[in-house]
C-alpha cells in the first residue's frame, strides 16, 4: 500500500493549518459552505485550527452547530478555498468550501436576478425619461475595462445628447452597491473615449446612477465631491417592488456618518504598561526586541506588532465582583485569541521566533507569515518614513483610522498626520491593487475635512477637542490627500477616477518602489495643484 500522505508534494499539517488561518484573517466576512449550503458565517461563528499529533484539526462552532474535522488537503480556485476533510473515525473525505464573502447565491441564481433586473430597468427608464431612448443596456463581463456583470450599464440618447447610465439591483452585496460610482466613472469615461460608430458626434453629458431604495448614502456623499464641470451627475433610488424611481439630492450632506474616539495619551499608556511591555519584548529573540512596535489602542489597551502584524495585546479591566483592576495579556487573533499563562507562554515564545524568522524584509515571498496583512506592514513602514512621502510632514504624531467609520471594516488603511505649515495630511495606503482606491481615499478625506471644519470660538477644531494634534496650530484649509501604493499595484482605474474629483480635493498619487519592506522610496508622483 502506498501512503500518499508521505509524498513530497503533500502539505504538512502545519501548512494546512496556516493556510486556513491566513485565509480567515484576510477575509473576516468569509463563510463555510457544503454542497452550496451555508454551514458557518464567520461574522458569528468561532473556530480553531491546529496541527497536533501529525494531524490538522479544524473545529468550528456557533449557536446552531458544532463541527470537528480532520483537514487532509486544500486547493484554491477563483479565490475559493476547497478543503478536503474527514470525519473523525471515517476514511471517506468530504469537500467544504471557504468563500471570501457571504453572497451564497448560485451563479445561475445571480444571473437570473440580473437578467430580470435588466428588463425591469429598461422599462423604468423608458417610463421615467420618455424623451430618451435606451441604448445598449447590458451586464456583460468586460474584464479588460473592469466591468463586471453585477452592474447594468448603457446609454440614454436624445438626438446628439446622451447620458451614461449605470445601475445595480438590491440583491447585490453592500460592497458592490457602494462601489457603483467607481464603475460609473469608468463607464462614463469609456463612453466618451470610445464612441460607437453609430454615435457620431454624440456628446455624453454626464452620468446617471441608480441604486436600490435606501442604499444611496455612500454614493451621495461621494458625489458631492465630484467635478461639476467635468460631467453632470444624477443619483436615483429605485424601489424594485413598486418600480418607483426618484432623484436623490447629493449636494446637501449635513453630518456625515462618522464619529471620533478620544485619542489616548500614548506616552501615559506605555508607562502604565511598562512592565507588561518589557515582559513581552523579553520573549522575542534578543536582536529584535527593540523592533517590536507598541501601539496605544485606548487608555486601557496596547497592541504589540511585528512589521504591522498585531500578535498580542494587553488590557486592563475590572475584576469580577470588585473595583480592582486586573491586567490581561492575550495573543493570537479572532477566534484563536489565547490568554497568556504559564502553560501558554511557550506557544507565544514560539510564535515570536516564527515572526522574527519568517516575517522580515528579505523573507520568502511565498511564506504565509510574510504575505499576511501586507497593508499593515506598509502602514508600519510609512509611520517611520513619512518624510519620504512629503518632506514637510512631521513624524509625530501620526494617527491611524481617525475618524472611525460607521460602516464595516474597510479594505484600505489610512493615516492622519500634519505638515510643518499646519496643513493636515490624509494618507490612504494600499499594498495590493484595488479598483476603488480613489473613492475610498475620498471617503476618508471628506470625513477628516468635516471634523476639521467644526471649530469653537477660539478656533480649535473638533479633532483637537478629542485629543488629536493638541497644542499644534492647524491650517484652516482642507486636508491634503495622498494615495500611496507600490508602483505595480496601482490599478489603472485610479488615475481615471481622480480626474473626475472636484478641484477642491488636492490629491497626490504616490508610487513606491516595490521593495518598500526594505526601504520606502518614491518612484513617481502625480498631483492636482490647488484650484485657483
Amino acid at each position: 500500500m502506498v501512503d500518499n500522505s508521505k509524498t513530497p508534494d503533500a502539505p504538512t499539517p502545519s501548512e494546512l493549518s496556516e493556510r486556513i488561518s491566513v485565509f480567515l484573517a484576510e477575509h473576516p466576512a468569509a463563510a463555510l459552505l457544503e454542497n452550496g449550503k451555508l454551514l458557518f458565517d464567520f461574522h458569528s461563528a468561532r473556530y480553531s485550527v491546529a496541527a497536533e499529533h501529525g494531524r490538522c484539526v479544524l473545529h468550528l462552532w456557533s449557536e446552531d452547530r458544532n463541527l470537528i474535522r480532520r483537514v487532509v488537503g486544500i486547493s484554491e480556485r477563483k479565490g475559493v478555498l476547497r478543503i478536503s476533510v474527514q470525519r473523525m473515525g471515517q476514511a471517506r473525505p468530504q469537500t467544504l468550501e471557504l468563500v471570501p464573502d457571504r453572497d451564497r447565491r448560485q451563479p445561475s441564481e445571480r444571473d437570473a436576478t440580473r437578467t430580470k433586473y435588466l428588463i425591469l430597468l429598461e422599462r423604468v427608464l423608458a417610463r421615467q425619461f420618455p424623451d430618451y431612448k435606451v441604448d445598449g443596456l447590458r451586464t456583460a463581463m468586460d474584464l479588460e475595462r473592469s466591468f463586471g456583470p453585477a452592474y447594468a450599464r448603457g446609454l440614454q440618447v436624445r438626438g446628439t445628447a446622451a447620458w451614461a447610465v449605470i445601475a445595480v439591483n438590491a440583491e447585490e452585496s453592500l460592497a458592490i452597491i457602494d462601489g457603483i460610482l467607481t464603475l460609473g466613472v469608468l463607464w462614463l469615461h469609456h463612453c466618451r473615449e470610445h464612441p460607437t460608430q453609430r454615435a457620431g458626434q454624440r456628446v455624453v453629458e454626464g452620468l446617471r446612477i441608480i441604486v436600490p431604495a435606501g442604499a444611496a448614502e455612500t454614493t451621495a456623499a461621494r458625489l458631492a465631491w465630484m467635478h461639476s464641470k467635468a460631467a453632470k451627475w444624477e443619483l436615483y433610488e429605485l424601489d424594485e417592488r413598486t418600480e418607483e424611481l426618484w432623484l436623490r439630492d447629493h449636494h446637501d450632506q449635513g453630518n456625515l456618518q462618522t464619529h471620533l474616539i478620544h485619542a489616548p495619551n500614548a506616552q501615559a499608556v506605555q508607562e502604565r504598561f511598562a512592565v507588561t511591555i518589557e515582559r513581552v519584548r523579553e520573549m522575542m529573540p534578543e536582536p529584535f526586541r527593540e523592533r517590536v512596535e507598541i501601539v496605544a489602542r485606548s487608555g486601557s489597551e496596547v497592541g504589540f506588532l511585528w512589521h504591522g502584524l498585531e500578535f498580542a495585546r494587553a488590557r486592563t479591566e475590572l475584576a469580577a465582583n470588585s473595583f480592582a483592576r486586573i491586567e490581561e495579556i492575550t495573543f493570537g487573533a479572532g477566534a484563536s485569541e489565547t490568554s497568556l499563562t504559564e502553560e501558554t507562554e511557550p506557544a507565544l515564545r514560539a510564535l515570536l521566533h516564527q515572526l522574527a524568522d519568517r516575517r522580515r524584509p528579505d523573507g520568502d515571498k511565498r511564506d504565509a507569515l510574510y504575505r499576511l496583512q501586507s497593508e499593515r506592514w506598509l502602514e508600519s513602514r510609512l509611520r517611520a518614513s513619512l518624510d519620504a512621502i512629503d518632506p514637510q510632514c512631521e513624524l509625530q504624531p501620526v494617527y491611524a483610522q481617525v475618524p472611525a467609520f460607521s460602516a464595516a471594516d474597510r479594505a484600505v488603511l489610512d493615516l492622519l498626520a500634519v505638515r510643518r505649515d499646519g496643513r493636515l495630511a490624509v494618507l490612504e495606503l494600499k499594498a495590493e491593487e484595488d479598483l476603488h482606491l480613489a473613492l475610498q481615499a475620498l471617503d476618508y478625506w471628506m470625513r477628516v475635512r468635516w471634523h476639521h471644519a467644526q471649530r469653537d470660538a477660539a478656533g480649535h477644531t473638533e479633532l483637537q477637542h478629542f485629543g488629536y494634534f493638541t497644542g499644534k496650530p492647524l491650517h484652516l484649509d482642507a486636508p491634503l490627500l495622498y494615495l500611496v501604493a507600490p508602483s505595480l499595484r496601482i490599478h489603472p482605474a485610479t488615475e481615471v477616477v481622480l480626474q473626475y474629483l472636484s478641484p477642491q480635493v488636492e490629491w497626490t498619487l504616490i508610487a513606491l518602489d516595490e521593495r518598500w519592506r526594505d526601504q520606502v522610496r518614491v518612484v513617481y508622483r502625480k498631483r492636482r495643484e490647488r484650484h485657483a
